[in-house]
């Protein structure tokens, strides 16, 4: 059943000003419509920023702890509503449903993970080097916040952005991606419901190139916070500093799992089938180079070509489904493209390669789970972010060989070691160049209560996620307050 999808500007749901839509199709079984969008245009956005300006006063002065019980009903919306909302996600973006569900459980831990922090929003007070004086800092909201998120989890990250922004005391109008209307539209609607003020949550839909891009300038946006393509957030980096304007990126990694010889190779096998083609490997944090131990490459290898070639692909709603499509036509393209370079490249294409066309998957994006080996470290199938489910298989010497292939990289989201040895991962904890370290797990699991964010052109500003060192302090910035009651001019520093 397709629904409709209208933007969310000063309380009202409304069509666009331009009375045009655009569908969104099961990336699964392209002739089913998911959802049909209003098609935002600058002057939607003009009237969803002055809708958060507007409501940003009120917004700021309502105690933090009032804004978290807002926060904290919005979480019970959304538990009451996970099974649909995570069918949602698998309809609109393909992933397979427990996956789904587990993208509306983030958003779910992170409501209310947020909601606590209404109590805690806390700065310091500390000692003067001055009699009769106080010195103290707090948190203040920047305003209005521009949120501009993806489409491979369509619920958790716009929770990850949205919530510590309302926490904090700012308004935000969110712009999702194109491909993920629906599910970000049943994410507000939580908000909604909670008894979010109008204007304070604002949402609108449209291209990334033209209506997110004219968002984060825009003259009344406060700060930034942006998850999406390398591409795409350097082009907002160059545009934003030469306005001055705070923003936080996170766009994408080239992650590595290392295998050591003395690893248990059957947790290894199912943290790189987890890392590798879970989602089928569209997240930033996808395992999609694997770092082998020459002694053990031949047995491990083995191993990871008759697990992978069992994975079955199909629509994510289905049970018996591991691996679902790739999002739209132009992503399976550009996972095509790739699997082209490395053959061209020289690498040992030693499983699938192609697009799946059997039967049903005919009619929706579907690739082959593969596996390069004799994969070198600078091809390009080893340097770029493919966003597909794609492994490399690369052989090293050693720990320090293995540690230094997996930092060779222009990212530095996740990584990840498999070894018994402590000393060999407290080496790799302490010398791999990535925001996320993994011992012994894959490179995909971050909880919601710890910094989320990447190394390099992994991202830049504050990561997401978790509290002070996370996204709290972007989503704030600190006041210092110095309270002089000595009646008198004290000069600091000063005899």
């Amino acid at each position: 059943m397709s629904v409709k999808v209208c933007n969310l500007i000063g309380g009202a749901w409304k069509d666009a000003g331009t009375g045009e839509m655009f569908e969104r199709r099961n990336p699964a079984d392209v002739q089913e419509v998911v959802a049909r969008v209003t098609l935002s245009g600058r002057e939607d956005v003009d009237c969803a920023v002055e809708a958060a300006r507007n409501a940003f006063p009120g917004w700021r002065l309502m105690p933090a702890p009032k804004r978290g019980e807002l926060l904290f009903r919005a979480g019970e919306i959304l538990l009451r509503r996970k099974d649909v909302m995570g069918q949602m996600v698998t309809r609109e973006m393909g992933k397979v449903l427990p996956e789904g569900m587990g993208d509306v459980q983030e958003a779910i831990d992170m409501a209310f993970y947020m909601a606590g922090e209404g109590r805690r929003l806390c700065g310091e007070t500390v000692p003067s080097e001055l009699p009769d004086k106080d010195c103290k800092s707090v948190r203040e909201p920047h305003g209005v916040m521009a949120l501009i998120t993806p489409w491979n989890f369509p619920t958790a990250i716009p929770a990850w952005k949205i919530f510590p922004a309302l926490i904090c005391g700012n308004t935000v109008v969110l712009k999702p991606s194109s491909c993920t209307p629906a599910c970000a539209a049943m994410l507000v609607e939580a908000l909604v419901e909670a008894g979010i003020p109008p204007g304070v949550v604002n949402l609108i839909h449209g291209p990334g190139e033209d209506v997110g891009e004219y968002l984060a300038t825009h003259p009344e946006v406060d700060a930034v916070s942006f998850t999406g393509s390398c591409a795409a957030g350097e082009r907002l980096e160059s545009k934003l500093g030469r306005i001055h304007r705070p923003v936080a990126t996170e766009m994408g990694g080239k992650n590595a799992i290392i295998i050591m010889d003395d690893a248990d190779l059957s947790l290894a096998l199912e943290g790189v089938l987890w890392g590798g083609f879970g989602t089928s490997g569209q997240r930033c944090t996808a395992a999609s180079r694997v770092v082998v131990h020459e002694r053990i490459h031949d047995q491990f290898l083995d191993r990871l070509l008759g697990a992978a070639g069992r994975l079955r692909l199909g629509d994510g709603l289905s049970k018996s489904t591991d691996v679902g499509p790739v999002v739209n036509e132009q992503q399976m393209k550009r996972v095509l493209d790739y699997l082209r370079v490395g053959v061209d490249e020289g690498a040992s294409l030693a499983l699938g390669g192609k697009r799946a066309e059997d039967g049903a998957l005919a009619r929706g994006y579907f690739i082959e789970p593969t596996v390069f080996d004799d994969v070198a470290p600078a091809m390009r199938i080893a340097q770029e972010e493919i966003f597909g489910p794609v492994v490399s298989v690369i052989r090293c010497s050693g720990i320090e060989e293995a540690i230094a292939i997996a930092n060779d990289v222009r990212f530095g989201l996740s990584s990840s070691i498999y070894s018994k040895n402590v000393n060999t991962t407290a080496m790799a904890e302490r010398d791999l160049r990535t925001g996320l370290v993994y011992i012994n797990a894959s490179t995909i699991g971050a909880e919601i209560q710890l910094p989320f964010g990447g190394w390099k052109h992994s991202g830049s500003g504050h990561p997401e996620a978790g509290g002070r060192g996370g996204a709290l302090e972007f989503y704030s910035r600190m006041k210092v307050i110095y309270r002089d009651f000595s009646g008198k001019l004290q000069k600091a520093q000063i005899d």
